[in-house]
């Protein structure tokens, strides 16, 4: 049995759309039509009889004097949920401005989401040009249009689709209440907006982990801009995420011109400072671009929780997060499976500082990275024979191979190329080693490295990084096999907001990447990129005045504009206390 959709109506005039609605419906839809006026104004509107009357022979349900502000003061509206809310061509009446009709808009917003079902969809005619959204033809500036998006954040609304009203799938339906009279009103070029729910943005939390590094247990706490990164599993072998999926089709591909083997030994994502573990991890990462762990508990096998090397001894010795694979690179020529002429693979997490950007994956603190290690015939030129195999299979899609000499060259230098993406952004590396350990010099070392997400990004057309990492379960549904096709995203136009912080720092005590982490931290992931807008040098004193721009938009949540203010000065409150600086 399938089961009725209910569908409410707002704001009808004439009660035409209902009746339209409620006959190309049949018996699938379930129609509430409400309208502002009493019922005796609202009978002496054009075709409202007979509309009614019809309303009544399908078993609709009509309500009179309903507020659309106002939903569940209407007992009747406030006992149920709605799968549809539908709100035609709103309007304050007579020559309202837009302030007026914006303010009706999130009042609308905001009482429907109280009897709206979870998944349920809200659905907004707008003639041409007030919605604000560059669908728009023309498109009006932002302060002279309704904002119907940003109206909608404020009550934890996205806008899901947008699509040109539909007038010929409801013939019957009349537009009427021009300017709050008994008339009709052109609809060329009228658009319908769908918003459904997002997940609310939630305060960062601490988490906690657990590493084992050489029989010691290292307990540490992941900063906070972090935490959504973490223990997410988008790898394992069951899972459908694009990242997953990506790293399954490169294999494959690997596979058609050679053996590759997957090494599924699980490698901590902490590593203990040393010069080694950072020359390892060179030219790909700097120290500074290091998360360094400052505190740590460690406790030896059969110890328990705060025993004697807890604490500062953990400190001392100084952690930090992978921000490369390629430390691991001996640990797989060790490994016991590992085998000559085979590529050997293994993927995991790694973590970077980096400045915000909206700019690729260069923006991202945390990214899904493949390791590919292998030893060859150096006769073979096995470094040349792979890099064609990855050209083979991302050229198509956009990517380029540029080979670059290591500064201090000379005997025993490292070969390498380069994988871009898009002009100068670096995301991947291949390179030939000396032979290491007891391997023969006849053999050579190849290195692969390469990020899994900008390939997600540029395969499946995904807009933004921070997609791949949005709780939303309908980014994923995007992936399922039952769901072909490009990447449709589930919130479009999303609005953006501008602040601006300006603070005084003192000369060489200041690290703009401590600055962007902040900015995470503050506002969740929400901030989309952050620019320097100004710099100002005391001409007597000798400290320096820092202007930032930070543009808010969020990617998969509503983000109002109260929320991206109240982010703001959350931001303001933490600056004084984490870094040395002092607002102006």
């Amino acid at each position: 049995m399938t089961t009725r959709r209910k569908v409410l109506l707002v704001g009808e005039g004439n009660f035409s759309y209902s009746a339209a609605l409620c006959q190309a419906g049949g018996d699938c839809v379930s129609v509430t039509a409400t309208c502002l006026q009493s019922e005796e104004v609202a009978r002496q509107q054009d075709g409202a009889e007979e509309n009614l009357r019809l309303l009544k022979d399908c078993g609709a349900e009509v309500y009179f004097k309903v507020d659309c502000t106002r939903l569940t003061e209407c007992e009747a509206l406030a006992q149920r949920l709605y799968d549809s809310i539908i709100f035609n061509f709103p309007h304050c009446g007579r020559k309202s401005g837009v302030k007026k009709n914006r303010s009706l808009l999130a009042k609308f917003f905001h009482s429907c989401v109280k009897i709206l079902a979870q998944c349920g969809e809200v659905h907004v005619a707008l003639c041409n040009g007030q919605g604000g959204t560059p669908l728009d033809k023309p498109v009006r500036e932002w302060h002279n249009s309704w904002q119907a998006v940003a109206m909608a954040a404020e009550a934890g609304l996205i806008l899901s689709d947008i699509c040109p009203f539909d007038r010929d799938k409801y013939q019957s339906y009349k537009c009427t209440g021009y300017r709050s009279q008994d008339k009709g009103f052109h609809v060329e070029g009228a658009l319908t907006h769908t918003f459904t729910r997002s997940l609310p943005y939630t305060a960062l939390q601490r988490v906690k982990m657990e590493a084992l590094l050489e029989r010691e247990t290292v307990l540490f706490e992941i900063p906070e801009e972090l935490s959504e990164y973490v223990n997410r599993d988008f790898l394992r072998p069951e899972s459908r995420h694009p990242v997953r999926m990506v790293l399954e089709q490169l294999l494959r591909g690997l596979e058609s011109d050679g053996p590759v083997r997957t090494l599924d030994t699980e490698r901590p994502e902490l590593f203990r400072n040393s010069p080694e573990r950072l020359r390892a991890c060179a030219p790909e990462a700097a120290p500074s671009e290091v998360y360094w762990i400052r505190s740590a508990e460690t406790r030896a096998p059969g110890q328990d929780d705060g025993g004697p090397n807890g604490g500062q001894d953990g400190a001392a010795r100084g952690y930090g997060l992978r921000p490369s694979l390629l430390m691991h690179v001996q640990e797989v020529v060790q490994h016991e499976d590992f085998r000559p002429g085979v590529l050997h693979a293994s993927s995991g997490l790694v973590f970077r500082r980096a400045p915000v950007s909206r700019s690729g994956v260069s923006g991202a603190p945390a990214l899904h990275q493949l390791l590919l290690v292998g030893a060859f015939p150096a006769e073979s030129r096995p470094l040349l024979r792979l890099r064609r195999r990855l050209e083979t299979l991302l050229s198509p899609h956009g990517f380029s191979f540029k080979e670059e000499e290591e500064e201090g060259g000379g005997e025993g230098a490292v070969n390498q190329v380069w994988v871009h993406l898009k002009g100068p952004s670096r995301v991947g590396r291949l390179a030939a080693l000396p032979p290491a350990g007891e391997s023969p010099e006849s053999m050579q070392l190849c290195v692969v490295t390469l990020g899994l997400d900008p390939l997600a990004l540029q395969l499946f057309s995904v807009p933004d990084w921070r997609l791949l990492w949005s709780p939303d379960p309908r980014f994923l549904e995007h992936f399922l096999p039952e769901s072909p096709g490009p990447f449709r995203h589930f919130s479009v136009y999303p609005p953006a907001y501008m602040h601006d912080v300006s603070f005084w720092v003192e000369p060489d005590s200041f690290d703009e990447l401590d600055f962007h982490a902040l900015v995470r931290r503050a506002s969740a992931g929400a901030v989309r990129e952050v620019t320097l807008a100004d710099r100002f040098r005391h001409p007597h004193m000798g400290h320096a005045s820092l202007c930032y721009r930070l543009t808010y938009q969020s990617s998969d949540r509503a983000l109002s504009r109260s929320h991206a203010l109240g982010m703001q000065l959350k931001l303001r409150q933490l600056l004084p206390l984490h870094l040395q600086v002092t607002l102006r």
